[in-house]
């Protein structure tokens, strides 16, 4: 293959609501332009971009895949991304990556979910976009409806290049609003129909005034009634799109190839070339702020995705930034401050590998076996540093406990998962302190359900999910007093404490407090410390459920010794025991986490989000509109919120999101009290047993 400077490269990602048919378009491109010998098909696991054994059982994308085409001189490379909420971080990955977006959506009549968050994210942020109105020829289509409901929330923003031609409920072609062409899906180009002539011009009057507003000099013209010339016209539409004016509307079928040549001829001539987007930020040797862009020069690298493959290792996907990338030179790792050496480069068509001797400057490129290089690293000239930004990905919303399916493989699992964190770094696995469980964190159940399939399918190790313990707590809201008395009589030296300890809420630190009030020497000073000892090995499990107690402060008032049966270990028994009676005896109570969510969604949800929290036991705290939503701050029991994550998604259709932070512990319900002292006891059971 032959090289292609960055004015020649297009770089531009697929997004859109799950199922809406990116990855089948992404392989009629390929077909096209006979990247591929055959259009493989999503629903029988033959598409280029769908090849992981997940993707293949599932019928959707899980990761971000790339692939690559030449048309008309120019070099298209496509980044196909998941359209399935969980696999957001893929999304993250593409927009570093890509000067333009292609927002595939369905001709269902309706604007989806997914289509309506990219063209959001589009407009916020400035992105180059073109949308492309899929599956027109399916029974039940209505492209024009489908173009009316987005046109109708986002006014102008969307601009028809493209019209479908009717017949009766059928689409059978194109019109081409520019060159006045109707391509038929039986035949080639041909004159417009009568009944769309109208249309054509009034759409094509509506294109040429977007793209006047660009531009000074076209607005003269505009307004002098002068007609655009065609170079005009084209570079007036990518000034448009690129200024983020206008987001062209084009039609077609990805399953049965119509309108896919049409596509690329306007991708090769609207989206940005690769040196036409957005600077990397970064900072250089001396710490500065840095704005990096597309050009010639001391070799830049950003590593935008990783993947991990049992057999090969990791297989980063860069994009080269500035220079030229080749196999054999060595490059500092700027993100991890190591040494590289690059031990050759490829280009990605799926999961197929074409090595190549070289990648400019705007390309996209793969290299395998890197030692230290992980997503969101850059690679650079040692002799000119520069550290782009890493990456922003998505928290983790739900967490599950997870364990191995199997005695023994524990190590196994988890050397496996930390394997797959580096080519997905929106989930995370930690130990929680206090009740020892492994986490496995994500955004969602089937991200976390593809991750204990992943461990299966690439490592050959079963994981096991369950819904992780809480960490509560244990107190007591009156005070009690109790005697402990430890007394062993066994043939020689006998054992002999009493400890008389009055037990009360307010520990000075939150916590613990103990005091000594001993006087005459009813407890010898050499044993008080060990009546702490005994109170402090006590209180890590509390009396009713046996979650630490918090909150306590124990005073030892008096005491018996004997002169030759007094020994440490009997006072550290006699504390314990005067804990258990005493604790009891002074209202014990089990304490719960509670979070401070923040739950941002549409207006019109805000009902059902309302009566949901209050079915979860949640305080509201207050309400706040922020970028055309409503931000509710709430208070809520952890353990109320498992699984959130799901359960929002399907009363806001996926338009809602939440965060979650650690507030306090507050008293659990008594209602609520026994189930919990059951399910201690069962888990105590379990793990006595195995």
């Amino acid at each position: 293959m032959g090289q292609f400077t960055a004015d020649k490269i297009r770089n531009v990602a697929f997004i859109g609501h799950s199922g809406e048919g990116k990855t089948t378009l992404a392989e009629a491109c390929l077909f096209t332009c006979k990247a591929i010998d055959r259009q493989g098909k999503v629903d029988d696991g033959s598409s280029t971009m769908d090849f992981d054994p997940e993707e293949i059982s599932r019928k959707i994308s899980i990761s971000l895949s790339t692939a690559y085409v030449e048309y008309k001189g120019v070099k298209v490379n496509i980044l196909d991304v998941p359209g399935f909420f969980d696999f957001e971080g893929e999304h993250v990955q593409a927009m570093s990556s890509s000067e333009g977006c292609l927002i595939v959506t369905s001709a269902n009549g309706s604007l989806s979910v997914g289509t309506e968050k990219n063209l959001d994210y589009c407009k916020e942020n400035g992105k180059p976009a073109m949308l492309f109105i899929n599956q027109v020829d399916k029974e039940n289509a209505n492209p024009k409806a489908t173009f009316d409901v987005i046109a109708n929330k986002y006014g102008s923003y969307i601009c028809p290049i493209q019209l479908p031609i009717m017949e009766g409920a059928k689409t059978v072609g194109i019109v081409d609003v520019l060159d006045n062409k109707a391509y038929m899906f039986n035949g080639g180009a041909s004159d417009i129909p009568a009944n769309l002539q109208g249309e054509t011009k009034q759409a094509k009057d509506k294109l040429i005034e977007a793209v006047a507003e660009t531009d000074e000099e076209l607005m003269n013209k505009f307004f002098e009634g002068t007609e655009f010339t065609p170079e005009e016209l084209t570079k007036g539409i990518k000034n448009a799109i690129i200024q983020g004016v206008i987001v062209p509307v084009l039609y077609g079928s990805a399953l049965n190839n119509k309108g896919t040549e049409q596509l690329l001829d306007k991708t090769v001539a609207y989206m940005p070339q690769a040196n036409e987007g957005k600077p990397a930020k970064g900072i250089n040797d001396k710490n500065e702020n840095v704005e990096l862009k597309v050009e010639d020069g001391p070799v830049v690298a950003f590593c935008f995705k990783t993947i991990a493959d049992p057999f090969v290792g990791r297989l980063s996907l860069m994009k080269v930034r500035r220079g030229t990338l080749k196999g054999g030179i060595e490059l500092l790792n700027s993100t991890q401050d190591k040494k590289e050496r690059i031990p050759g480069v490829f280009l990605l068509k799926g999961k197929k590998q074409e090595p190549c001797d070289q990648v400019t400057a705007g390309d996209i490129c793969a290299i395998a076996k890197l030692q230290n290089t992980y997503t969101g690293d850059t690679l650079c000239d040692p002799s000119n540093y520069i550290k782009l930004d890493s990456l922003a990905f998505p928290k983790p919303c739900i967490s599950l406990a997870v364990t191995s399916a199997k005695q023994g493989d524990e190590e196994k699992v988890f050397q496996n998962l930390y394997k797959l964190q580096d080519e997905d770094a929106t989930f995370k696995v930690e130990k929680n302190v206090e009740t020892s469980e492994m986490l496995l964190a994500g955004l969602g159940e089937t991200h976390i359900d593809v991750l204990v399939k992943k461990l299966k399918n690439k490592f050959g190790c079963e994981a096991k999910l369950s819904d992780p313990t809480i960490a509560y707590r244990e107190t007591i809201k009156k005070k009690a007093e109790a005697e402990g008395k430890h007394k062993k009589q066994s043939g020689g030296a006998g054992q002999f404490g009493v400890a008389n300890i009055r037990f009360e809420p307010g520990a000075a630190d939150g916590q613990f407090e103990f005091v000594d009030e001993v006087v005459g020497g009813a407890v010898p000073r050499q044993f008080i410390p060990a009546v702490e000892k005994g109170l402090r090995e006590a209180i890590k499990k509390g009396v009713l459920a046996g979650y630490p107690m918090v909150n306590l402060k124990c005073t030892l008032f008096d005491g018996k010794y004997h002169p030759v049966d007094s020994k440490e270990v009997a006072f550290v028994s006699a504390a314990k025991l005067a804990y258990d009676e005493g604790c009891r005896n002074a209202s014990p109570c089990i304490l719960e986490p509670i979070y401070t969510a923040c739950i941002t969604v549409p207006e019109s949800y805000m009902g059902d989000i309302l009566g949901d929290m209050n079915k979860r036991r949640g305080r509201i705290l207050g309400m706040e509109a922020k970028n055309g939503k409503q931000v509710i701050t709430s208070e809520v029991p952890m353990s109320e919120m498992f699984k959130y994550a799901t359960d929002l998604r399907s009363m806001t259709q996926g338009r809602g999101s939440f965060t979650m932070e650690f507030a306090r512990y507050e008293e659990v319900p008594a209602g609520n009290v026994p189930k919990i002292i059951e399910e201690a006891k069962k888990r105590a059971e379990e793990k006595e047993n195995r």
